[in-house]
């Protein structure tokens, strides 16, 4: 397998798990062991998502526009929608450019990403289940209608903090955001296309960031910028799909499914570990 297809592959799972609350970060640790791509400075992993967030503003466009539109004429409700992005976005953007390093030197593996998304998926089941009405948005069975102008400043700060666990490699960045928001009292799917927002300035933020600072080291990526560029198109369209699809299921559906599978994947790893498949 050569380091384009390797990076077409990882852009996949990319895409499919950066919005879903079971974890992308540990999903491409996981299978650039499994196939052998090198990302020694884990530039990959980072940039990658650059590509979902794409995806995010392509998908919201028009909710984006108007929400400029409305803060630069001075309208209550946007404003406050951006100062929530703001307070959400500051402990993830904090912890990560004080520990950035450290945590990629000693987070990111295997045994942590399983752990992680054991526990997480526990922690998923039992705050989804413990607020079993919260399934649909502002237009009750109607999917992706969310009603994020109920966002309170305190809720956006509550959804910040948990977010921001997601520095841990497994955690899930959207599950942590999506159980913070349960946890305040959001239902499903204003809580996930919450999340999302979230991921604009946070991903993209980070992502550009790391790109700017392995900008002389991205020799050290299997397929150089070829293989970023391939990666970060796929997780794009991926995304795509992956956004438009979980808004649907998360309006008739509870997160228990995904639970289940933290757990599983959780699981599996730990095998592979175990029998020295995967190291």
């Amino acid at each position: 397998m050569t380091p384009e297809v390797q990076a077409v592959v990882l852009g996949v799972v990319e895409g499919l798990t950066e919005f879903l609350p079971i974890s992308s970060t540990g999903h491409l640790i996981v299978a650039e062991r499994l196939i052998g791509y090198q990302d020694t400075a884990k530039v990959f992993t980072i940039v990658v998502q650059l590509g979902a967030i794409l995806a995010v503003v392509w998908f919201y466009w028009k909710s984006l526009l108007e929400q400029v539109t409305q803060l630069f004429r001075g309208r209550p409700a946007a404003r406050r929608f951006w100062l929530n992005l703001v307070i959400a976005s500051i402990p993830a953007a904090v912890i990560g450019l004080l520990f950035e390093q450290a945590i990629k030197a000693a987070l990111f593996s295997p045994l942590t990403v399983a752990g992680s998304l054991i526990l997480g998926g526990l922690v998923l089941w039992w705050v989804d289940d413990r607020r079993p009405g919260q399934n649909t948005g502002a237009g009750a069975g109607t999917p992706g209608a969310p009603d994020l102008g109920r966002v309170t400043l305190r809720q956006a700060a509550i959804i910040g903090g948990a977010q921001a666990l997601a520095v841990i490699p497994g955690v899930s960045r959207s599950g942590a955001s999506i159980v913070g928001g349960l946890l305040s009292g959001l239902d499903r799917v204003t809580a996930t296309a919450f999340s999302f927002f979230m991921g604009i300035p946070v991903l993209g933020g980070a992502g550009l960031y790391s790109l700017y600072k392995a900008r002389n080291a991205l020799g050290t990526v299997s397929g150089g910028g070829t293989a970023l560029a391939l990666g970060t198109a796929v997780a794009f369209v991926t995304a795509l799909l992956s956004i438009s699809w979980l808004l649907r299921y998360v309006s008739t559906h509870s997160f228990r499914a995904f639970a289940i599978y933290r757990v599983v994947f959780g699981g599996i790893i730990l095998a592979l570990l175990a029998f020295g498949v995967m190291r």
